[in-house]
């Protein structure tokens, strides 16, 4: 029974889902909770003949919580396979209750670079991306763009920490001047912005999700520096915050893998029947759960719904053998993917939605720079 707690047997897949679902954040759970819904639905509610059974677990957006919570998926619900999870600060103290003991753990976002390299694991995959691989892609737009100098600001945590290695690790230009947040708590960035306004600095950029981005974008805005000082962002803009920014976000441009005008089947389809059901864009949140349902799918079909053959549901799934809503990519040593990524920017279209669309392809087939790092 999808969504519910039903015990795991021999007839079932079941697949435990950490995300938020609640406290401010449960707009990006609901948004992959509305997608894994959607796969499964695609699939026919079964992969190889059984049945999928999906426990979905809420996070209350705490490591602490979450780690109980995959601990309860593994010891007490001996689900085969445990996704999601949209912190990396939350995966991370969760990683070790799954990998090496029993089921298989694939994280629809978070990327942290440990897991990217030393503490790689062949039980690990990701549907998503390394965390300082978006950012890296926009440290290159801005490069392409001759912006000389910049500022940057993120929150003070583990993937605030990747963004900002990450488009250091690319921009070539003089970065002005810098600023780790509180998170999750700093929802006003006064004190921030009027560094970067005195910094002189060509350009912002910003890693901020959920409503720290919301209140970034109007802030920078109120103090007027939307007409001065051109801002970048990865991860801030996108279909769920793109409602409340509205025409704040019209042309800003962000970095991502995925893109809702990626000309593919599977990505039409899912898009068109996202928006059907929900009435919303799908988010990247949404579109790399999609995919999880379906790399999982592709393990299961491999084996005939054998799930004790884990050597062969794990070749299975290093193949990548499916049809991702970004289209077809591979898998590095570390299983995280090779793929590319793309410019795009927010937009209002001719029905009056807020949506994104690609500009260009900055990387293609792009390795995260922590796979060298992973034994495997």
């Amino acid at each position: 029974m999808l969504g519910s707690a039903v015990q795991a047997d021999d007839q079932t897949v079941d697949i435990g889902f950490v995300t938020t679902l609640t406290v401010g954040p449960a707009v990006i759970g609901r948004d992959m909770q509305d997608a894994v819904d959607l796969a499964v639905e695609h699939l026919g509610g079964a992969m190889a003949g059984k049945k999928i059974n999906v426990i979905y677990e809420d996070d209350g957006f705490k490591p602490e919580i979450g780690k109980q919570k995959t601990e309860k998926l593994v010891n007490s619900d001996n689900v085969d396979f445990v996704a999601g999870y949209i912190w990396s600060n939350v995966l991370l103290a969760s990683y070790k209750s799954v990998v090496g003991n029993g089921p298989f753990l694939i994280s629809s976002n978070a990327g942290p670079s440990q897991i990217a390299g030393k503490l790689c694991h062949e039980d690990f995959f990701s549907t998503s991306w390394q965390n300082d691989q978006t950012p890296m892609a926009m440290g290159e737009v801005l490069n392409q763009r001759g912006v000389k100098s910049l500022y940057i600001m993120a929150p003070n945590y583990a993937a605030g920490k990747n963004m900002v290695e990450g488009v250091e690790r690319t921009y070539k230009g003089e970065i002005v001047g810098k600023d780790m947040t509180k998170w999750p708590g700093q929802l006003d960035f006064s004190a921030e912005l009027a560094k970067a306004r005195a910094s002189g600095a060509e350009a912002v950029f910003v890693f901020y999700p959920g409503k720290a981005g919301v209140q970034f974008f109007k802030q920078y805005e109120q103090a007027g520096l939307k007409s001065e000082i051109p801002l970048y962002s990865v991860f801030t803009v996108d279909s769920i915050s793109l409602p409340l920014l509205k025409d704040l976000a019209v042309g800003s441009l962000n970095t991502q893998t995925w893109s809702p005008d990626l000309d593919n089947a599977t990505n039409k389809k899912f898009v068109a029947d996202y928006k059907a059901k929900t009435g919303r864009y799908p988010s990247f949140y949404a579109a790399q759960s999609y995919d999880t349902i379906l790399l999982i799918n592709s393990a299961v079909e491999a084996v005939n719904g054998d799930l004790s053959d884990k050597a062969g549901m794990r070749a299975a799934m290093k193949k990548a053998d499916f049809e991702s809503t970004r289209g077809r990519y591979s898998y590095g040593n570390n299983h995280f993917p090779i793929q590319n990524f793309y410019l795009r920017e927010a937009y209002k279209n001719e029905a009056g939605e807020y949506t994104v669309k690609t500009v260009q392809t900055v990387f293609e087939n792009h390795q995260d720079s922590y796979a060298s790092e992973c034994g495997m």
